[in-house]
């Protein structure tokens, strides 16, 4: 016991010397976002860095092809192919839908009562809403203004959403260019979407659909790297 004892007054002060009088797991939270905001910042930085190179090796590329006839083929056939890929930009009608979370707080204490994760908006929701958009004929598409193209990987962290390396916060906004009446019909017939409908009626939660007579859906700026490929039979 004396042991014991004497290991728990140690342990006391070491974490009240460490603490200096505040609380560890509040002490960490500025340094935590601070470790993101600088993160971010030099992410912006490398971004910044690589859209110039790309742009300097198109100018590169645009210089030669006017000397060498392969790569001026080479470059007529990438340009044939860039709106398909994304990387110009589509305007015409669509649909925006804009997915939320509730302003609701898990008070409740009741079997029935709703939990955090019932409350806000998750992967699975914002892919059922990309996923029945392509289903519906979507031509070209974006989620807060960040154009999606086919390596586009949705991701969600807590609350937030992560695309092309950005980190966004709900209210999510989910654009699409293509024929609203074909669109709206696949969000109707998706079961995820329904879901989450279901989920907007019991707990708060925020979905809205709009027609878009001139949508617009900006070019992909990001990198055209591809790691793999497989040809579909």
């Amino acid at each position: 016991m004396p042991l014991i004892a004497l290991a728990a007054g140690l342990l006391f002060t070491t974490s009240a010397t460490t603490a200096d009088g505040t609380a560890l797991r509040d002490d960490r939270r500025p340094q935590l976002a601070q470790l993101i905001t600088d993160k971010r910042e030099r992410l912006d930085e490398r971004d910044a860095e690589a859209t110039a190179l790309r742009a300097k090796v198109d100018e590169e590329s645009r210089r030669f092809a006017e000397v060498d006839e392969p790569v001026n083929e080479a470059r007529k056939r990438a340009d044939a192919l860039r709106e398909q890929a994304g990387f110009t930009a589509l305007h015409g009608e669509g649909v925006t839908v804009v997915l939320n979370d509730s302003s609701r707080r898990p008070t409740d204490t009741g079997a029935d009562a709703p939990q955090n994760d019932d409350l806000v908006v998750h992967q699975g929701d914002v892919q059922a809403v990309v996923n029945a958009l392509w289903a519906g004929g979507a031509e070209a598409m974006s989620i807060m203004d960040v154009r999606v193209i086919s390596t586009s990987a949705v991701r969600c962290v807590g609350n937030t959403l992560l695309l092309h390396g950005q980190v966004f916060s709900p209210p999510f906004k989910i654009t699409a260019v293509g024929n609203p009446a074909a669109m709206h019909r696949t969000l109707d017939s998706s079961e995820g979407v329904q879901q989450f409908r279901d989920a907007v009626a019991d707990f708060g939660l925020g979905y809205t659909e709009t027609v878009e007579r001139n949508a617009t859906v900006r070019a992909y700026d990001g990198s055209s790297d591809l790691r793999s490929a497989e040809v579909t039979k």
